[in-house]
């Protein structure tokens, strides 16, 4: 699992840093994290293929999260894109969108297909043989969810000399990666686990952007392996953080450390300060494990 980092800043574009978006690659998927202003020129930037990008995830309806949309839209068009493009965003961006298209007569040659998010109790948004991702309900100014991503449980590996040795026919491979037991070509029964290695621990990623201080999410992130959390504000700001709706990197760490996750993401600052370092360091007084999100950074795990 990669994360890349488009932008992670809030409020307007800077000439030095960008609003919202990050890619994550999971499972062979490349899914776009909402979509701010320059998203496409930090794709391409960060020489991320655009072709491979077919399913897009909006949080809200702020502009700082969704105004690089219709632009990236468009220069699909112009490449010629023929493959489905799925966008999950709350109720309304489908208008928005269909009207910018239709006044400038700029409507795809490919299928855009939207799934409109209303409900405010998580749901499951997609899913494959390998991969599960739904929405994590936010508390924001207007309707806002983040969005958890999970790889499913792989196959077993099989541990080819001991197959070898229990003397299993080739027909029954499959099923030992399944997990069944199964009989060798004597009759025997043989204990799947005694053929088999455990596949790797599913891993997964939460992406909670933008919200204020909330404890109900902890249930649904619970042992991610890493969380992204929006702290726009230091502590000395901590009293614009409940009117405007946001986070405090320290309030941020107190959500990874109740969920028990793998690591801490920051992001999503105010561009009131000078540095980013304040952040970790005070997120860091309370969960060990924080990093800074950074425009350009991968992080993998």
């Amino acid at each position: 699992m990669k994360l890349t980092i488009l932008g992670c800043y809030s409020a307007t574009p800077r000439r030095i840093t960008n609003p919202t978006s990050q890619v994550l690659e999971i499972k062979n998927h490349l899914f776009l994290v909402d979509c701010g202003e320059g998203t496409q020129v930090q794709l391409r930037k960060n020489k991320i293929k655009f072709s491979r990008i077919k399913h897009i995830f909006i949080s809200h309806l702020h502009g700082d999260h969704y105004f690089g949309l219709v632009g990236l839209i468009s220069t699909f068009k112009l490449l010629s894109r023929e493959a489905d493009l799925h966008i999950y965003a709350p109720k309304g961006l489908k208008e928005v969108i269909t009207l910018q298209m239709k006044l400038s007569d700029s409507w795809t040659n490919y299928r855009l297909i939207f799934h409109e998010l209303d409900s405010k109790t998580s749901e499951l948004l997609f899913e494959d043989e390998n991969v599960e991702v739904y929405t994590i309900p936010l508390k924001h100014r207007v309707y806002t969810n983040g969005f958890l991503f999970k790889e499913k449980p792989g196959k077993r590996k099989l541990d080819m000399e001991a197959v070898k040795n229990a003397n299993i026919d080739l027909a029954y491979y499959r099923k030992l990666q399944q997990g069944f037991d199964v009989k060798n070509n004597d009759g025997v029964l043989i204990d799947n686990r005694n053929v088999t290695i455990p596949p790797s621990k599913p891993k997964s990623y939460a992406f909670c952007s933008d919200t204020m201080f909330d404890e109900n999410i902890v249930p649904i992130i619970k042992d991610v392996d890493a969380l992204y959390h929006e702290s726009t504000f230091l502590e000395e700001h901590e009293h614009l953080a409940e009117p405007t709706k946001h986070s405090t990197a320290k309030q941020a760490a107190k959500i990874a450390k109740k969920a028990n996750v793998g690591k801490l993401i920051l992001g999503h600052y105010s561009t009131r300060y000078d540095g980013l370092e304040g952040f970790k360091s005070e997120a860091q007084e309370i969960f060990k494990n924080s990093e800074l999100a950074e425009e350009g950074k991968i992080i993998e795990f």
